[in-house]
């Protein structure tokens, strides 16, 4: 088996919370690293114990426990934004894996909970704090991973567009600039 086919399908027993706690930067180069022997199966706190003995089914691995370092296996969480601290910053908007977090600078924020995967990516940049996890609602559908990997695609593919939108207008507006006359070197 190749190692993208490999990836793939370890990629596909993931959580899909693109939590980065495993120390890649999202569940595929996690699972990459895994295809590539480049890391072990023990490093997804949110899959826990049952995406570790999957993957070591998947990969003929002995079962272990999860790594320590990367965190602890827990029930699912999701962020609640309480609105009345809540500066309108926007600085949770852009870490959102799934784009679970809506509102726009200036105004209050709000996190649609059956979409969140409980990453805690939000937590880190908000400057008032105004953000904690807290217990998921029952019966929610953040952990279906296939609906998960789907929102995070989707979420990549709006950074993207939004990155060439900008290249494009930086390089519109640098071909619309007036360039400064040229100097001339005159002798003595």
């Amino acid at each position: 088996m190749s190692a993208s086919a490999a990836a793939e399908q370890i990629d596909a027993l993931l959580p899909q919370t693109q939590c980065t706690r495993c120390g890649y930067a999202g569940c595929a180069p996690y699972a990459a690293a895994i295809a590539a022997n480049q890391a072990d199966i023990d490093r997804c706190p949110p899959g826990g114990a049952a995406t570790i003995e999957a993957l070591a089914l998947l990969l003929g691995r002995e079962v272990k426990p999860l790594d320590p370092q990367c965190g602890a296996e827990g029930p699912a969480r999701v962020a609640f934004i309480d609105e009345s601290r809540c500066i309108g910053c926007a600085k949770c908007l852009a870490p959102c894996p799934v784009d679970a977090i809506v509102g726009a600078a200036k105004h209050l924020h709000t996190v649609l909970s059956e979409r969140c995967t409980g990453c805690d990516l939000c937590i880190a940049p908000c400057p008032v704090d105004c953000i904690e996890m807290r217990p998921a609602p029952a019966g929610r559908r953040a952990n279906d991973a296939a609906l998960n990997r789907a929102r995070f695609a989707a979420h990549a593919r709006r950074l993207a567009r939004r990155a060439e939108e900008r290249r494009r207008g930086i390089a519109a507006h640098k071909a619309a600039a007036p360039r400064p006359p040229a100097l001339r070197m005159t002798g003595p």
